[in-house]
């Protein structure tokens, strides 16, 4: 009995041995069977790859930002005065030195008819004293023939003269002489009391000038703040609260203020030209690079720069939404490759490439200009190489695939 059981179990265990060995053939048998199939071109997997072709290649930077007007001012009044006509309303488009309002100011009407007055009667005083002058001098020069001649007798004949009746002619000649010093001295004043009355009358013509408020530069007025018979005070104290009559803002002329990153900056040159995009008009301006700050601000690492994009149609209304392209960099005829084929990795940039036995090989790259779509590729590869673009994470080097030619830009994906 207890060797009828010993056979029973030998014949068990060799049983199950048999079925192990079966079991590591077969699995042996499917080993070789996935791995040539993984090398058979037929049955290999289709890849995405694009071309490494040469082209014009630029880097840009995209920053988005509002539309001002070019200059901006609120108008107010010179002199305080009501408003007695008003040209201008919401909306609308006046040209520099167009009338905008006319203020009513009787004081200063009454007082340019002051200095009016008083610029005629200083001009009498200066005929008055212009004239006592001329008796004056008239007076002192027959004093002076009279003194000259009876001092000449003297000399010559002596006794013919007395010496008191010199002394009297003596005494006419200067005092005539000092009679001209003074009327001299009251046209002078006269005529300096004359200027200044001419002073004072165009100091209040000028004052006067600006009851006529007129606009500064072509623009709109985009609000109004007063209407017929107000009263506007008069705009040269620091008071923030004084009244203005109105908004005015250049709007033929728009400008873009852009915070430049510091990466940036040493890209950024006046003169350059700006794609602006407008989202809501579906176009596309021309801007200029305007102004630089020349300095990076130290809170947000960015530099102040702005683009004057020309409005002379009007169709950008300040305070639209716009999207401004700079170019930073541009090179022609780059060696470049789709940035999906790029590898980022810290110790650098790879990419897998095709060769001619469709086997995938991976390469070092060294990298240059960066567009949104392509980079440039310094070295690494050469013109009409296959990269793979896409998804890699399947993908091992040395295996071979089927390769599927995609444009040379933006593409579908991967395997």
């Amino acid at each position: 009995m207890k060797t009828k059981s010993l056979r029973t179990n030998r014949i068990r265990v060799n049983r199950a041995l048999l079925a192990m060995l079966s079991a590591a053939g077969f699995l042996a048998g499917c080993g070789s069977v996935g791995k040539a199939a993984a090398d058979d071109p037929v049955n290999a997997p289709h890849v995405a790859v694009a071309k490494v072709t040469r082209g014009d290649l630029s880097s840009t930077l995209n920053i988005a930002s509002e539309f001002l007007p070019y200059q901006e001012v609120t108008v107010y009044a010179k002199v305080s005065g009501y408003i007695q006509k008003l040209d201008v309303n919401w909306g609308t488009h006046v040209r520099q030195g167009q009338l905008l309002a006319v203020l009513d100011i009787p004081e200063l009407q009454q007082q340019l008819q002051l200095d009016e007055a008083s610029v005629r009667r200083s001009e009498q005083d200066v005929l008055r004293e212009r004239e006592e002058l001329n008796r004056a001098e008239s007076i002192h020069t027959v004093a002076h023939l009279t003194y000259t001649r009876l001092a000449d007798v003297q000399k010559t004949r002596p006794e013919l003269v007395a010496q008191q009746e010199i002394d009297v002619a003596q005494g006419k000649d200067l005092e005539t002489s000092a009679s001209v010093s003074s009327a001299k001295d009251a046209l002078a004043e006269s005529e300096q009391a004359l200027v200044a009355a001419k002073a004072s009358l165009e100091k209040d013509r000028a004052m006067f000038a600006y009851s006529r408020i007129t606009a500064p530069f072509d623009g709109v007025v985009t609000e109004i703040d007063a209407y017929t018979g107000a009263l506007l005070p008069a705009g040269t104290s620091s008071n923030k609260g004084d009244q203005a009559l109105c908004h005015l803002a250049e709007d033929r002329l728009l400008r873009l203020v852009i915070p430049v990153p510091e990466s940036a900056v040493p890209d950024i040159r006046s003169g350059s030209s700006v794609q602006v995009r407008v989202p809501v008009l579906s176009k596309v301006f021309q801007g200029t690079v305007a102004r630089v700050s020349d300095q990076v601000d130290l809170a947000t690492r960015t530099m102040h720069a702005e683009i004057d994009v020309p409005n002379s149609n009007l169709e950008i209304v300040p305070g639209m939404y716009a999207e401004a392209s700079l170019v930073l960099k541009e090179k022609h005829g780059a060696l470049s490759v789709p940035v999906q084929a790029i590898d980022r990795q810290e110790e650098g940039a790879t990419v897998f490439m095709v060769d001619r036995n469709n086997r995938i090989q991976q390469r070092q790259v060294q990298l240059g200009i960066e567009s949104p779509n392509q980079v440039e590729v310094v070295s690494g590869l050469d013109e009409n190489d296959l990269v793979v673009v896409g998804n890699r994470s399947q993908l091992r080097t040395g295996s071979t695939i089927q390769p599927k030619l995609v444009s040379n830009g933006l593409t579908g994906g991967g395997m």
